[in-house]
């Protein structure tokens, strides 16, 4: 594997752009150490993206575990996905979020909920103008649809949602983009609520005093610059949860 640049390197261990038998990829490497917690955490959550990522094979708009993935529990190595993140694009379709409800939709077909659909920077908008969704760190993969999957459900929905809000409401959209989504009149969960009021603490504090790292999620400000509105990508692909074929170029 021919290294082409480091793309982040934090307590957990690093994610690395390569040049592999695919062409460009990612490789995510967990940080060493058998009693290190930051170690043992890092493994942790390399192991739900694989998973995650199993169940995706296939998939339009999501990356693909490579052919070189070896299974390793310290290492994965995925297709690379060209875009830009959400709140660094500087062009949106007018039915981008439309096609992002869809792709969410398509993930929770396959029994994937992506569970980090806040943050602007897992959110792609890719070459083509179409939705990509990346890090699969925090994903769960459900084979019953139980309460906990349908909570699950209802929280990606929802964020992909409030992006659309904002981006409508701050970003100037034009009357076709303000059609309601998915997500739209969606509450906060009981989970959720819970999290924000005590586990979100918990974990800020974790993270913080014992992990020694913090959190930089990356946004687009309130005051933009906010992206120009192009013409509609068109038809949604309603069969993206169903399709086996068709691969991810990233």
């Amino acid at each position: 594997m021919e290294l082409i640049e480091t793309l982040k390197h934090d307590v957990f261990g690093r994610v690395e752009l390569v040049r592999g038998p695919e062409g460009l990829l990612v490789r995510r490497v967990a940080r060493a150490g058998l009693l290190d917690p930051r170690a043992i955490l890092a493994r942790a959550l390399l192991a739900r993206e694989r998973r995650a990522l199993q169940a995706l094979r296939g998939m339009p708009g999501v990356p693909q575990l490579s052919v070189a993935d070896r299974g390793l529990a310290h290492e994965l190595l995925r297709t690379h996905l060209a875009g830009a993140p959400l709140h660094r694009a500087t062009q949106l379709p007018l039915d981008y979020f439309e096609h992002l409800d869809v792709l969410v939709q398509a993930l929770h077909a396959r029994g994937v909920c992506h569970n980090d659909l806040h943050k602007e920077p897992n959110i792609l908008v890719g070459e083509d103008g179409r939705p990509a969704l990346v890090d699969f760190q925090l994903s769960s993969v459900h084979t019953r649809q139980d309460r906990s999957f349908r909570v699950r459900v209802s929280e990606d929905l929802r964020h992909a949602e409030k992006h659309r809000a904002r981006y409508v409401s701050l970003g100037g959209a034009p009357q076709e983009v303000r059609t309601a989504g998915a997500g739209v009149g969606r509450q906060r969960s009981a989970l959720a609520k819970w999290w924000r009021r005590l586990g979100k603490p918990v974990w800020d504090f974790v993270r913080g005093s014992l992990l020694r790292t913090r959190e930089k999620e990356g946004g687009r400000p309130s005051h933009g610059p906010w992206p120009a509105w192009t013409p509609p990508l068109g038809q949604v692909r309603a069969s993206q949860g169903q399709s086996s074929q068709s691969t991810s170029s990233r």
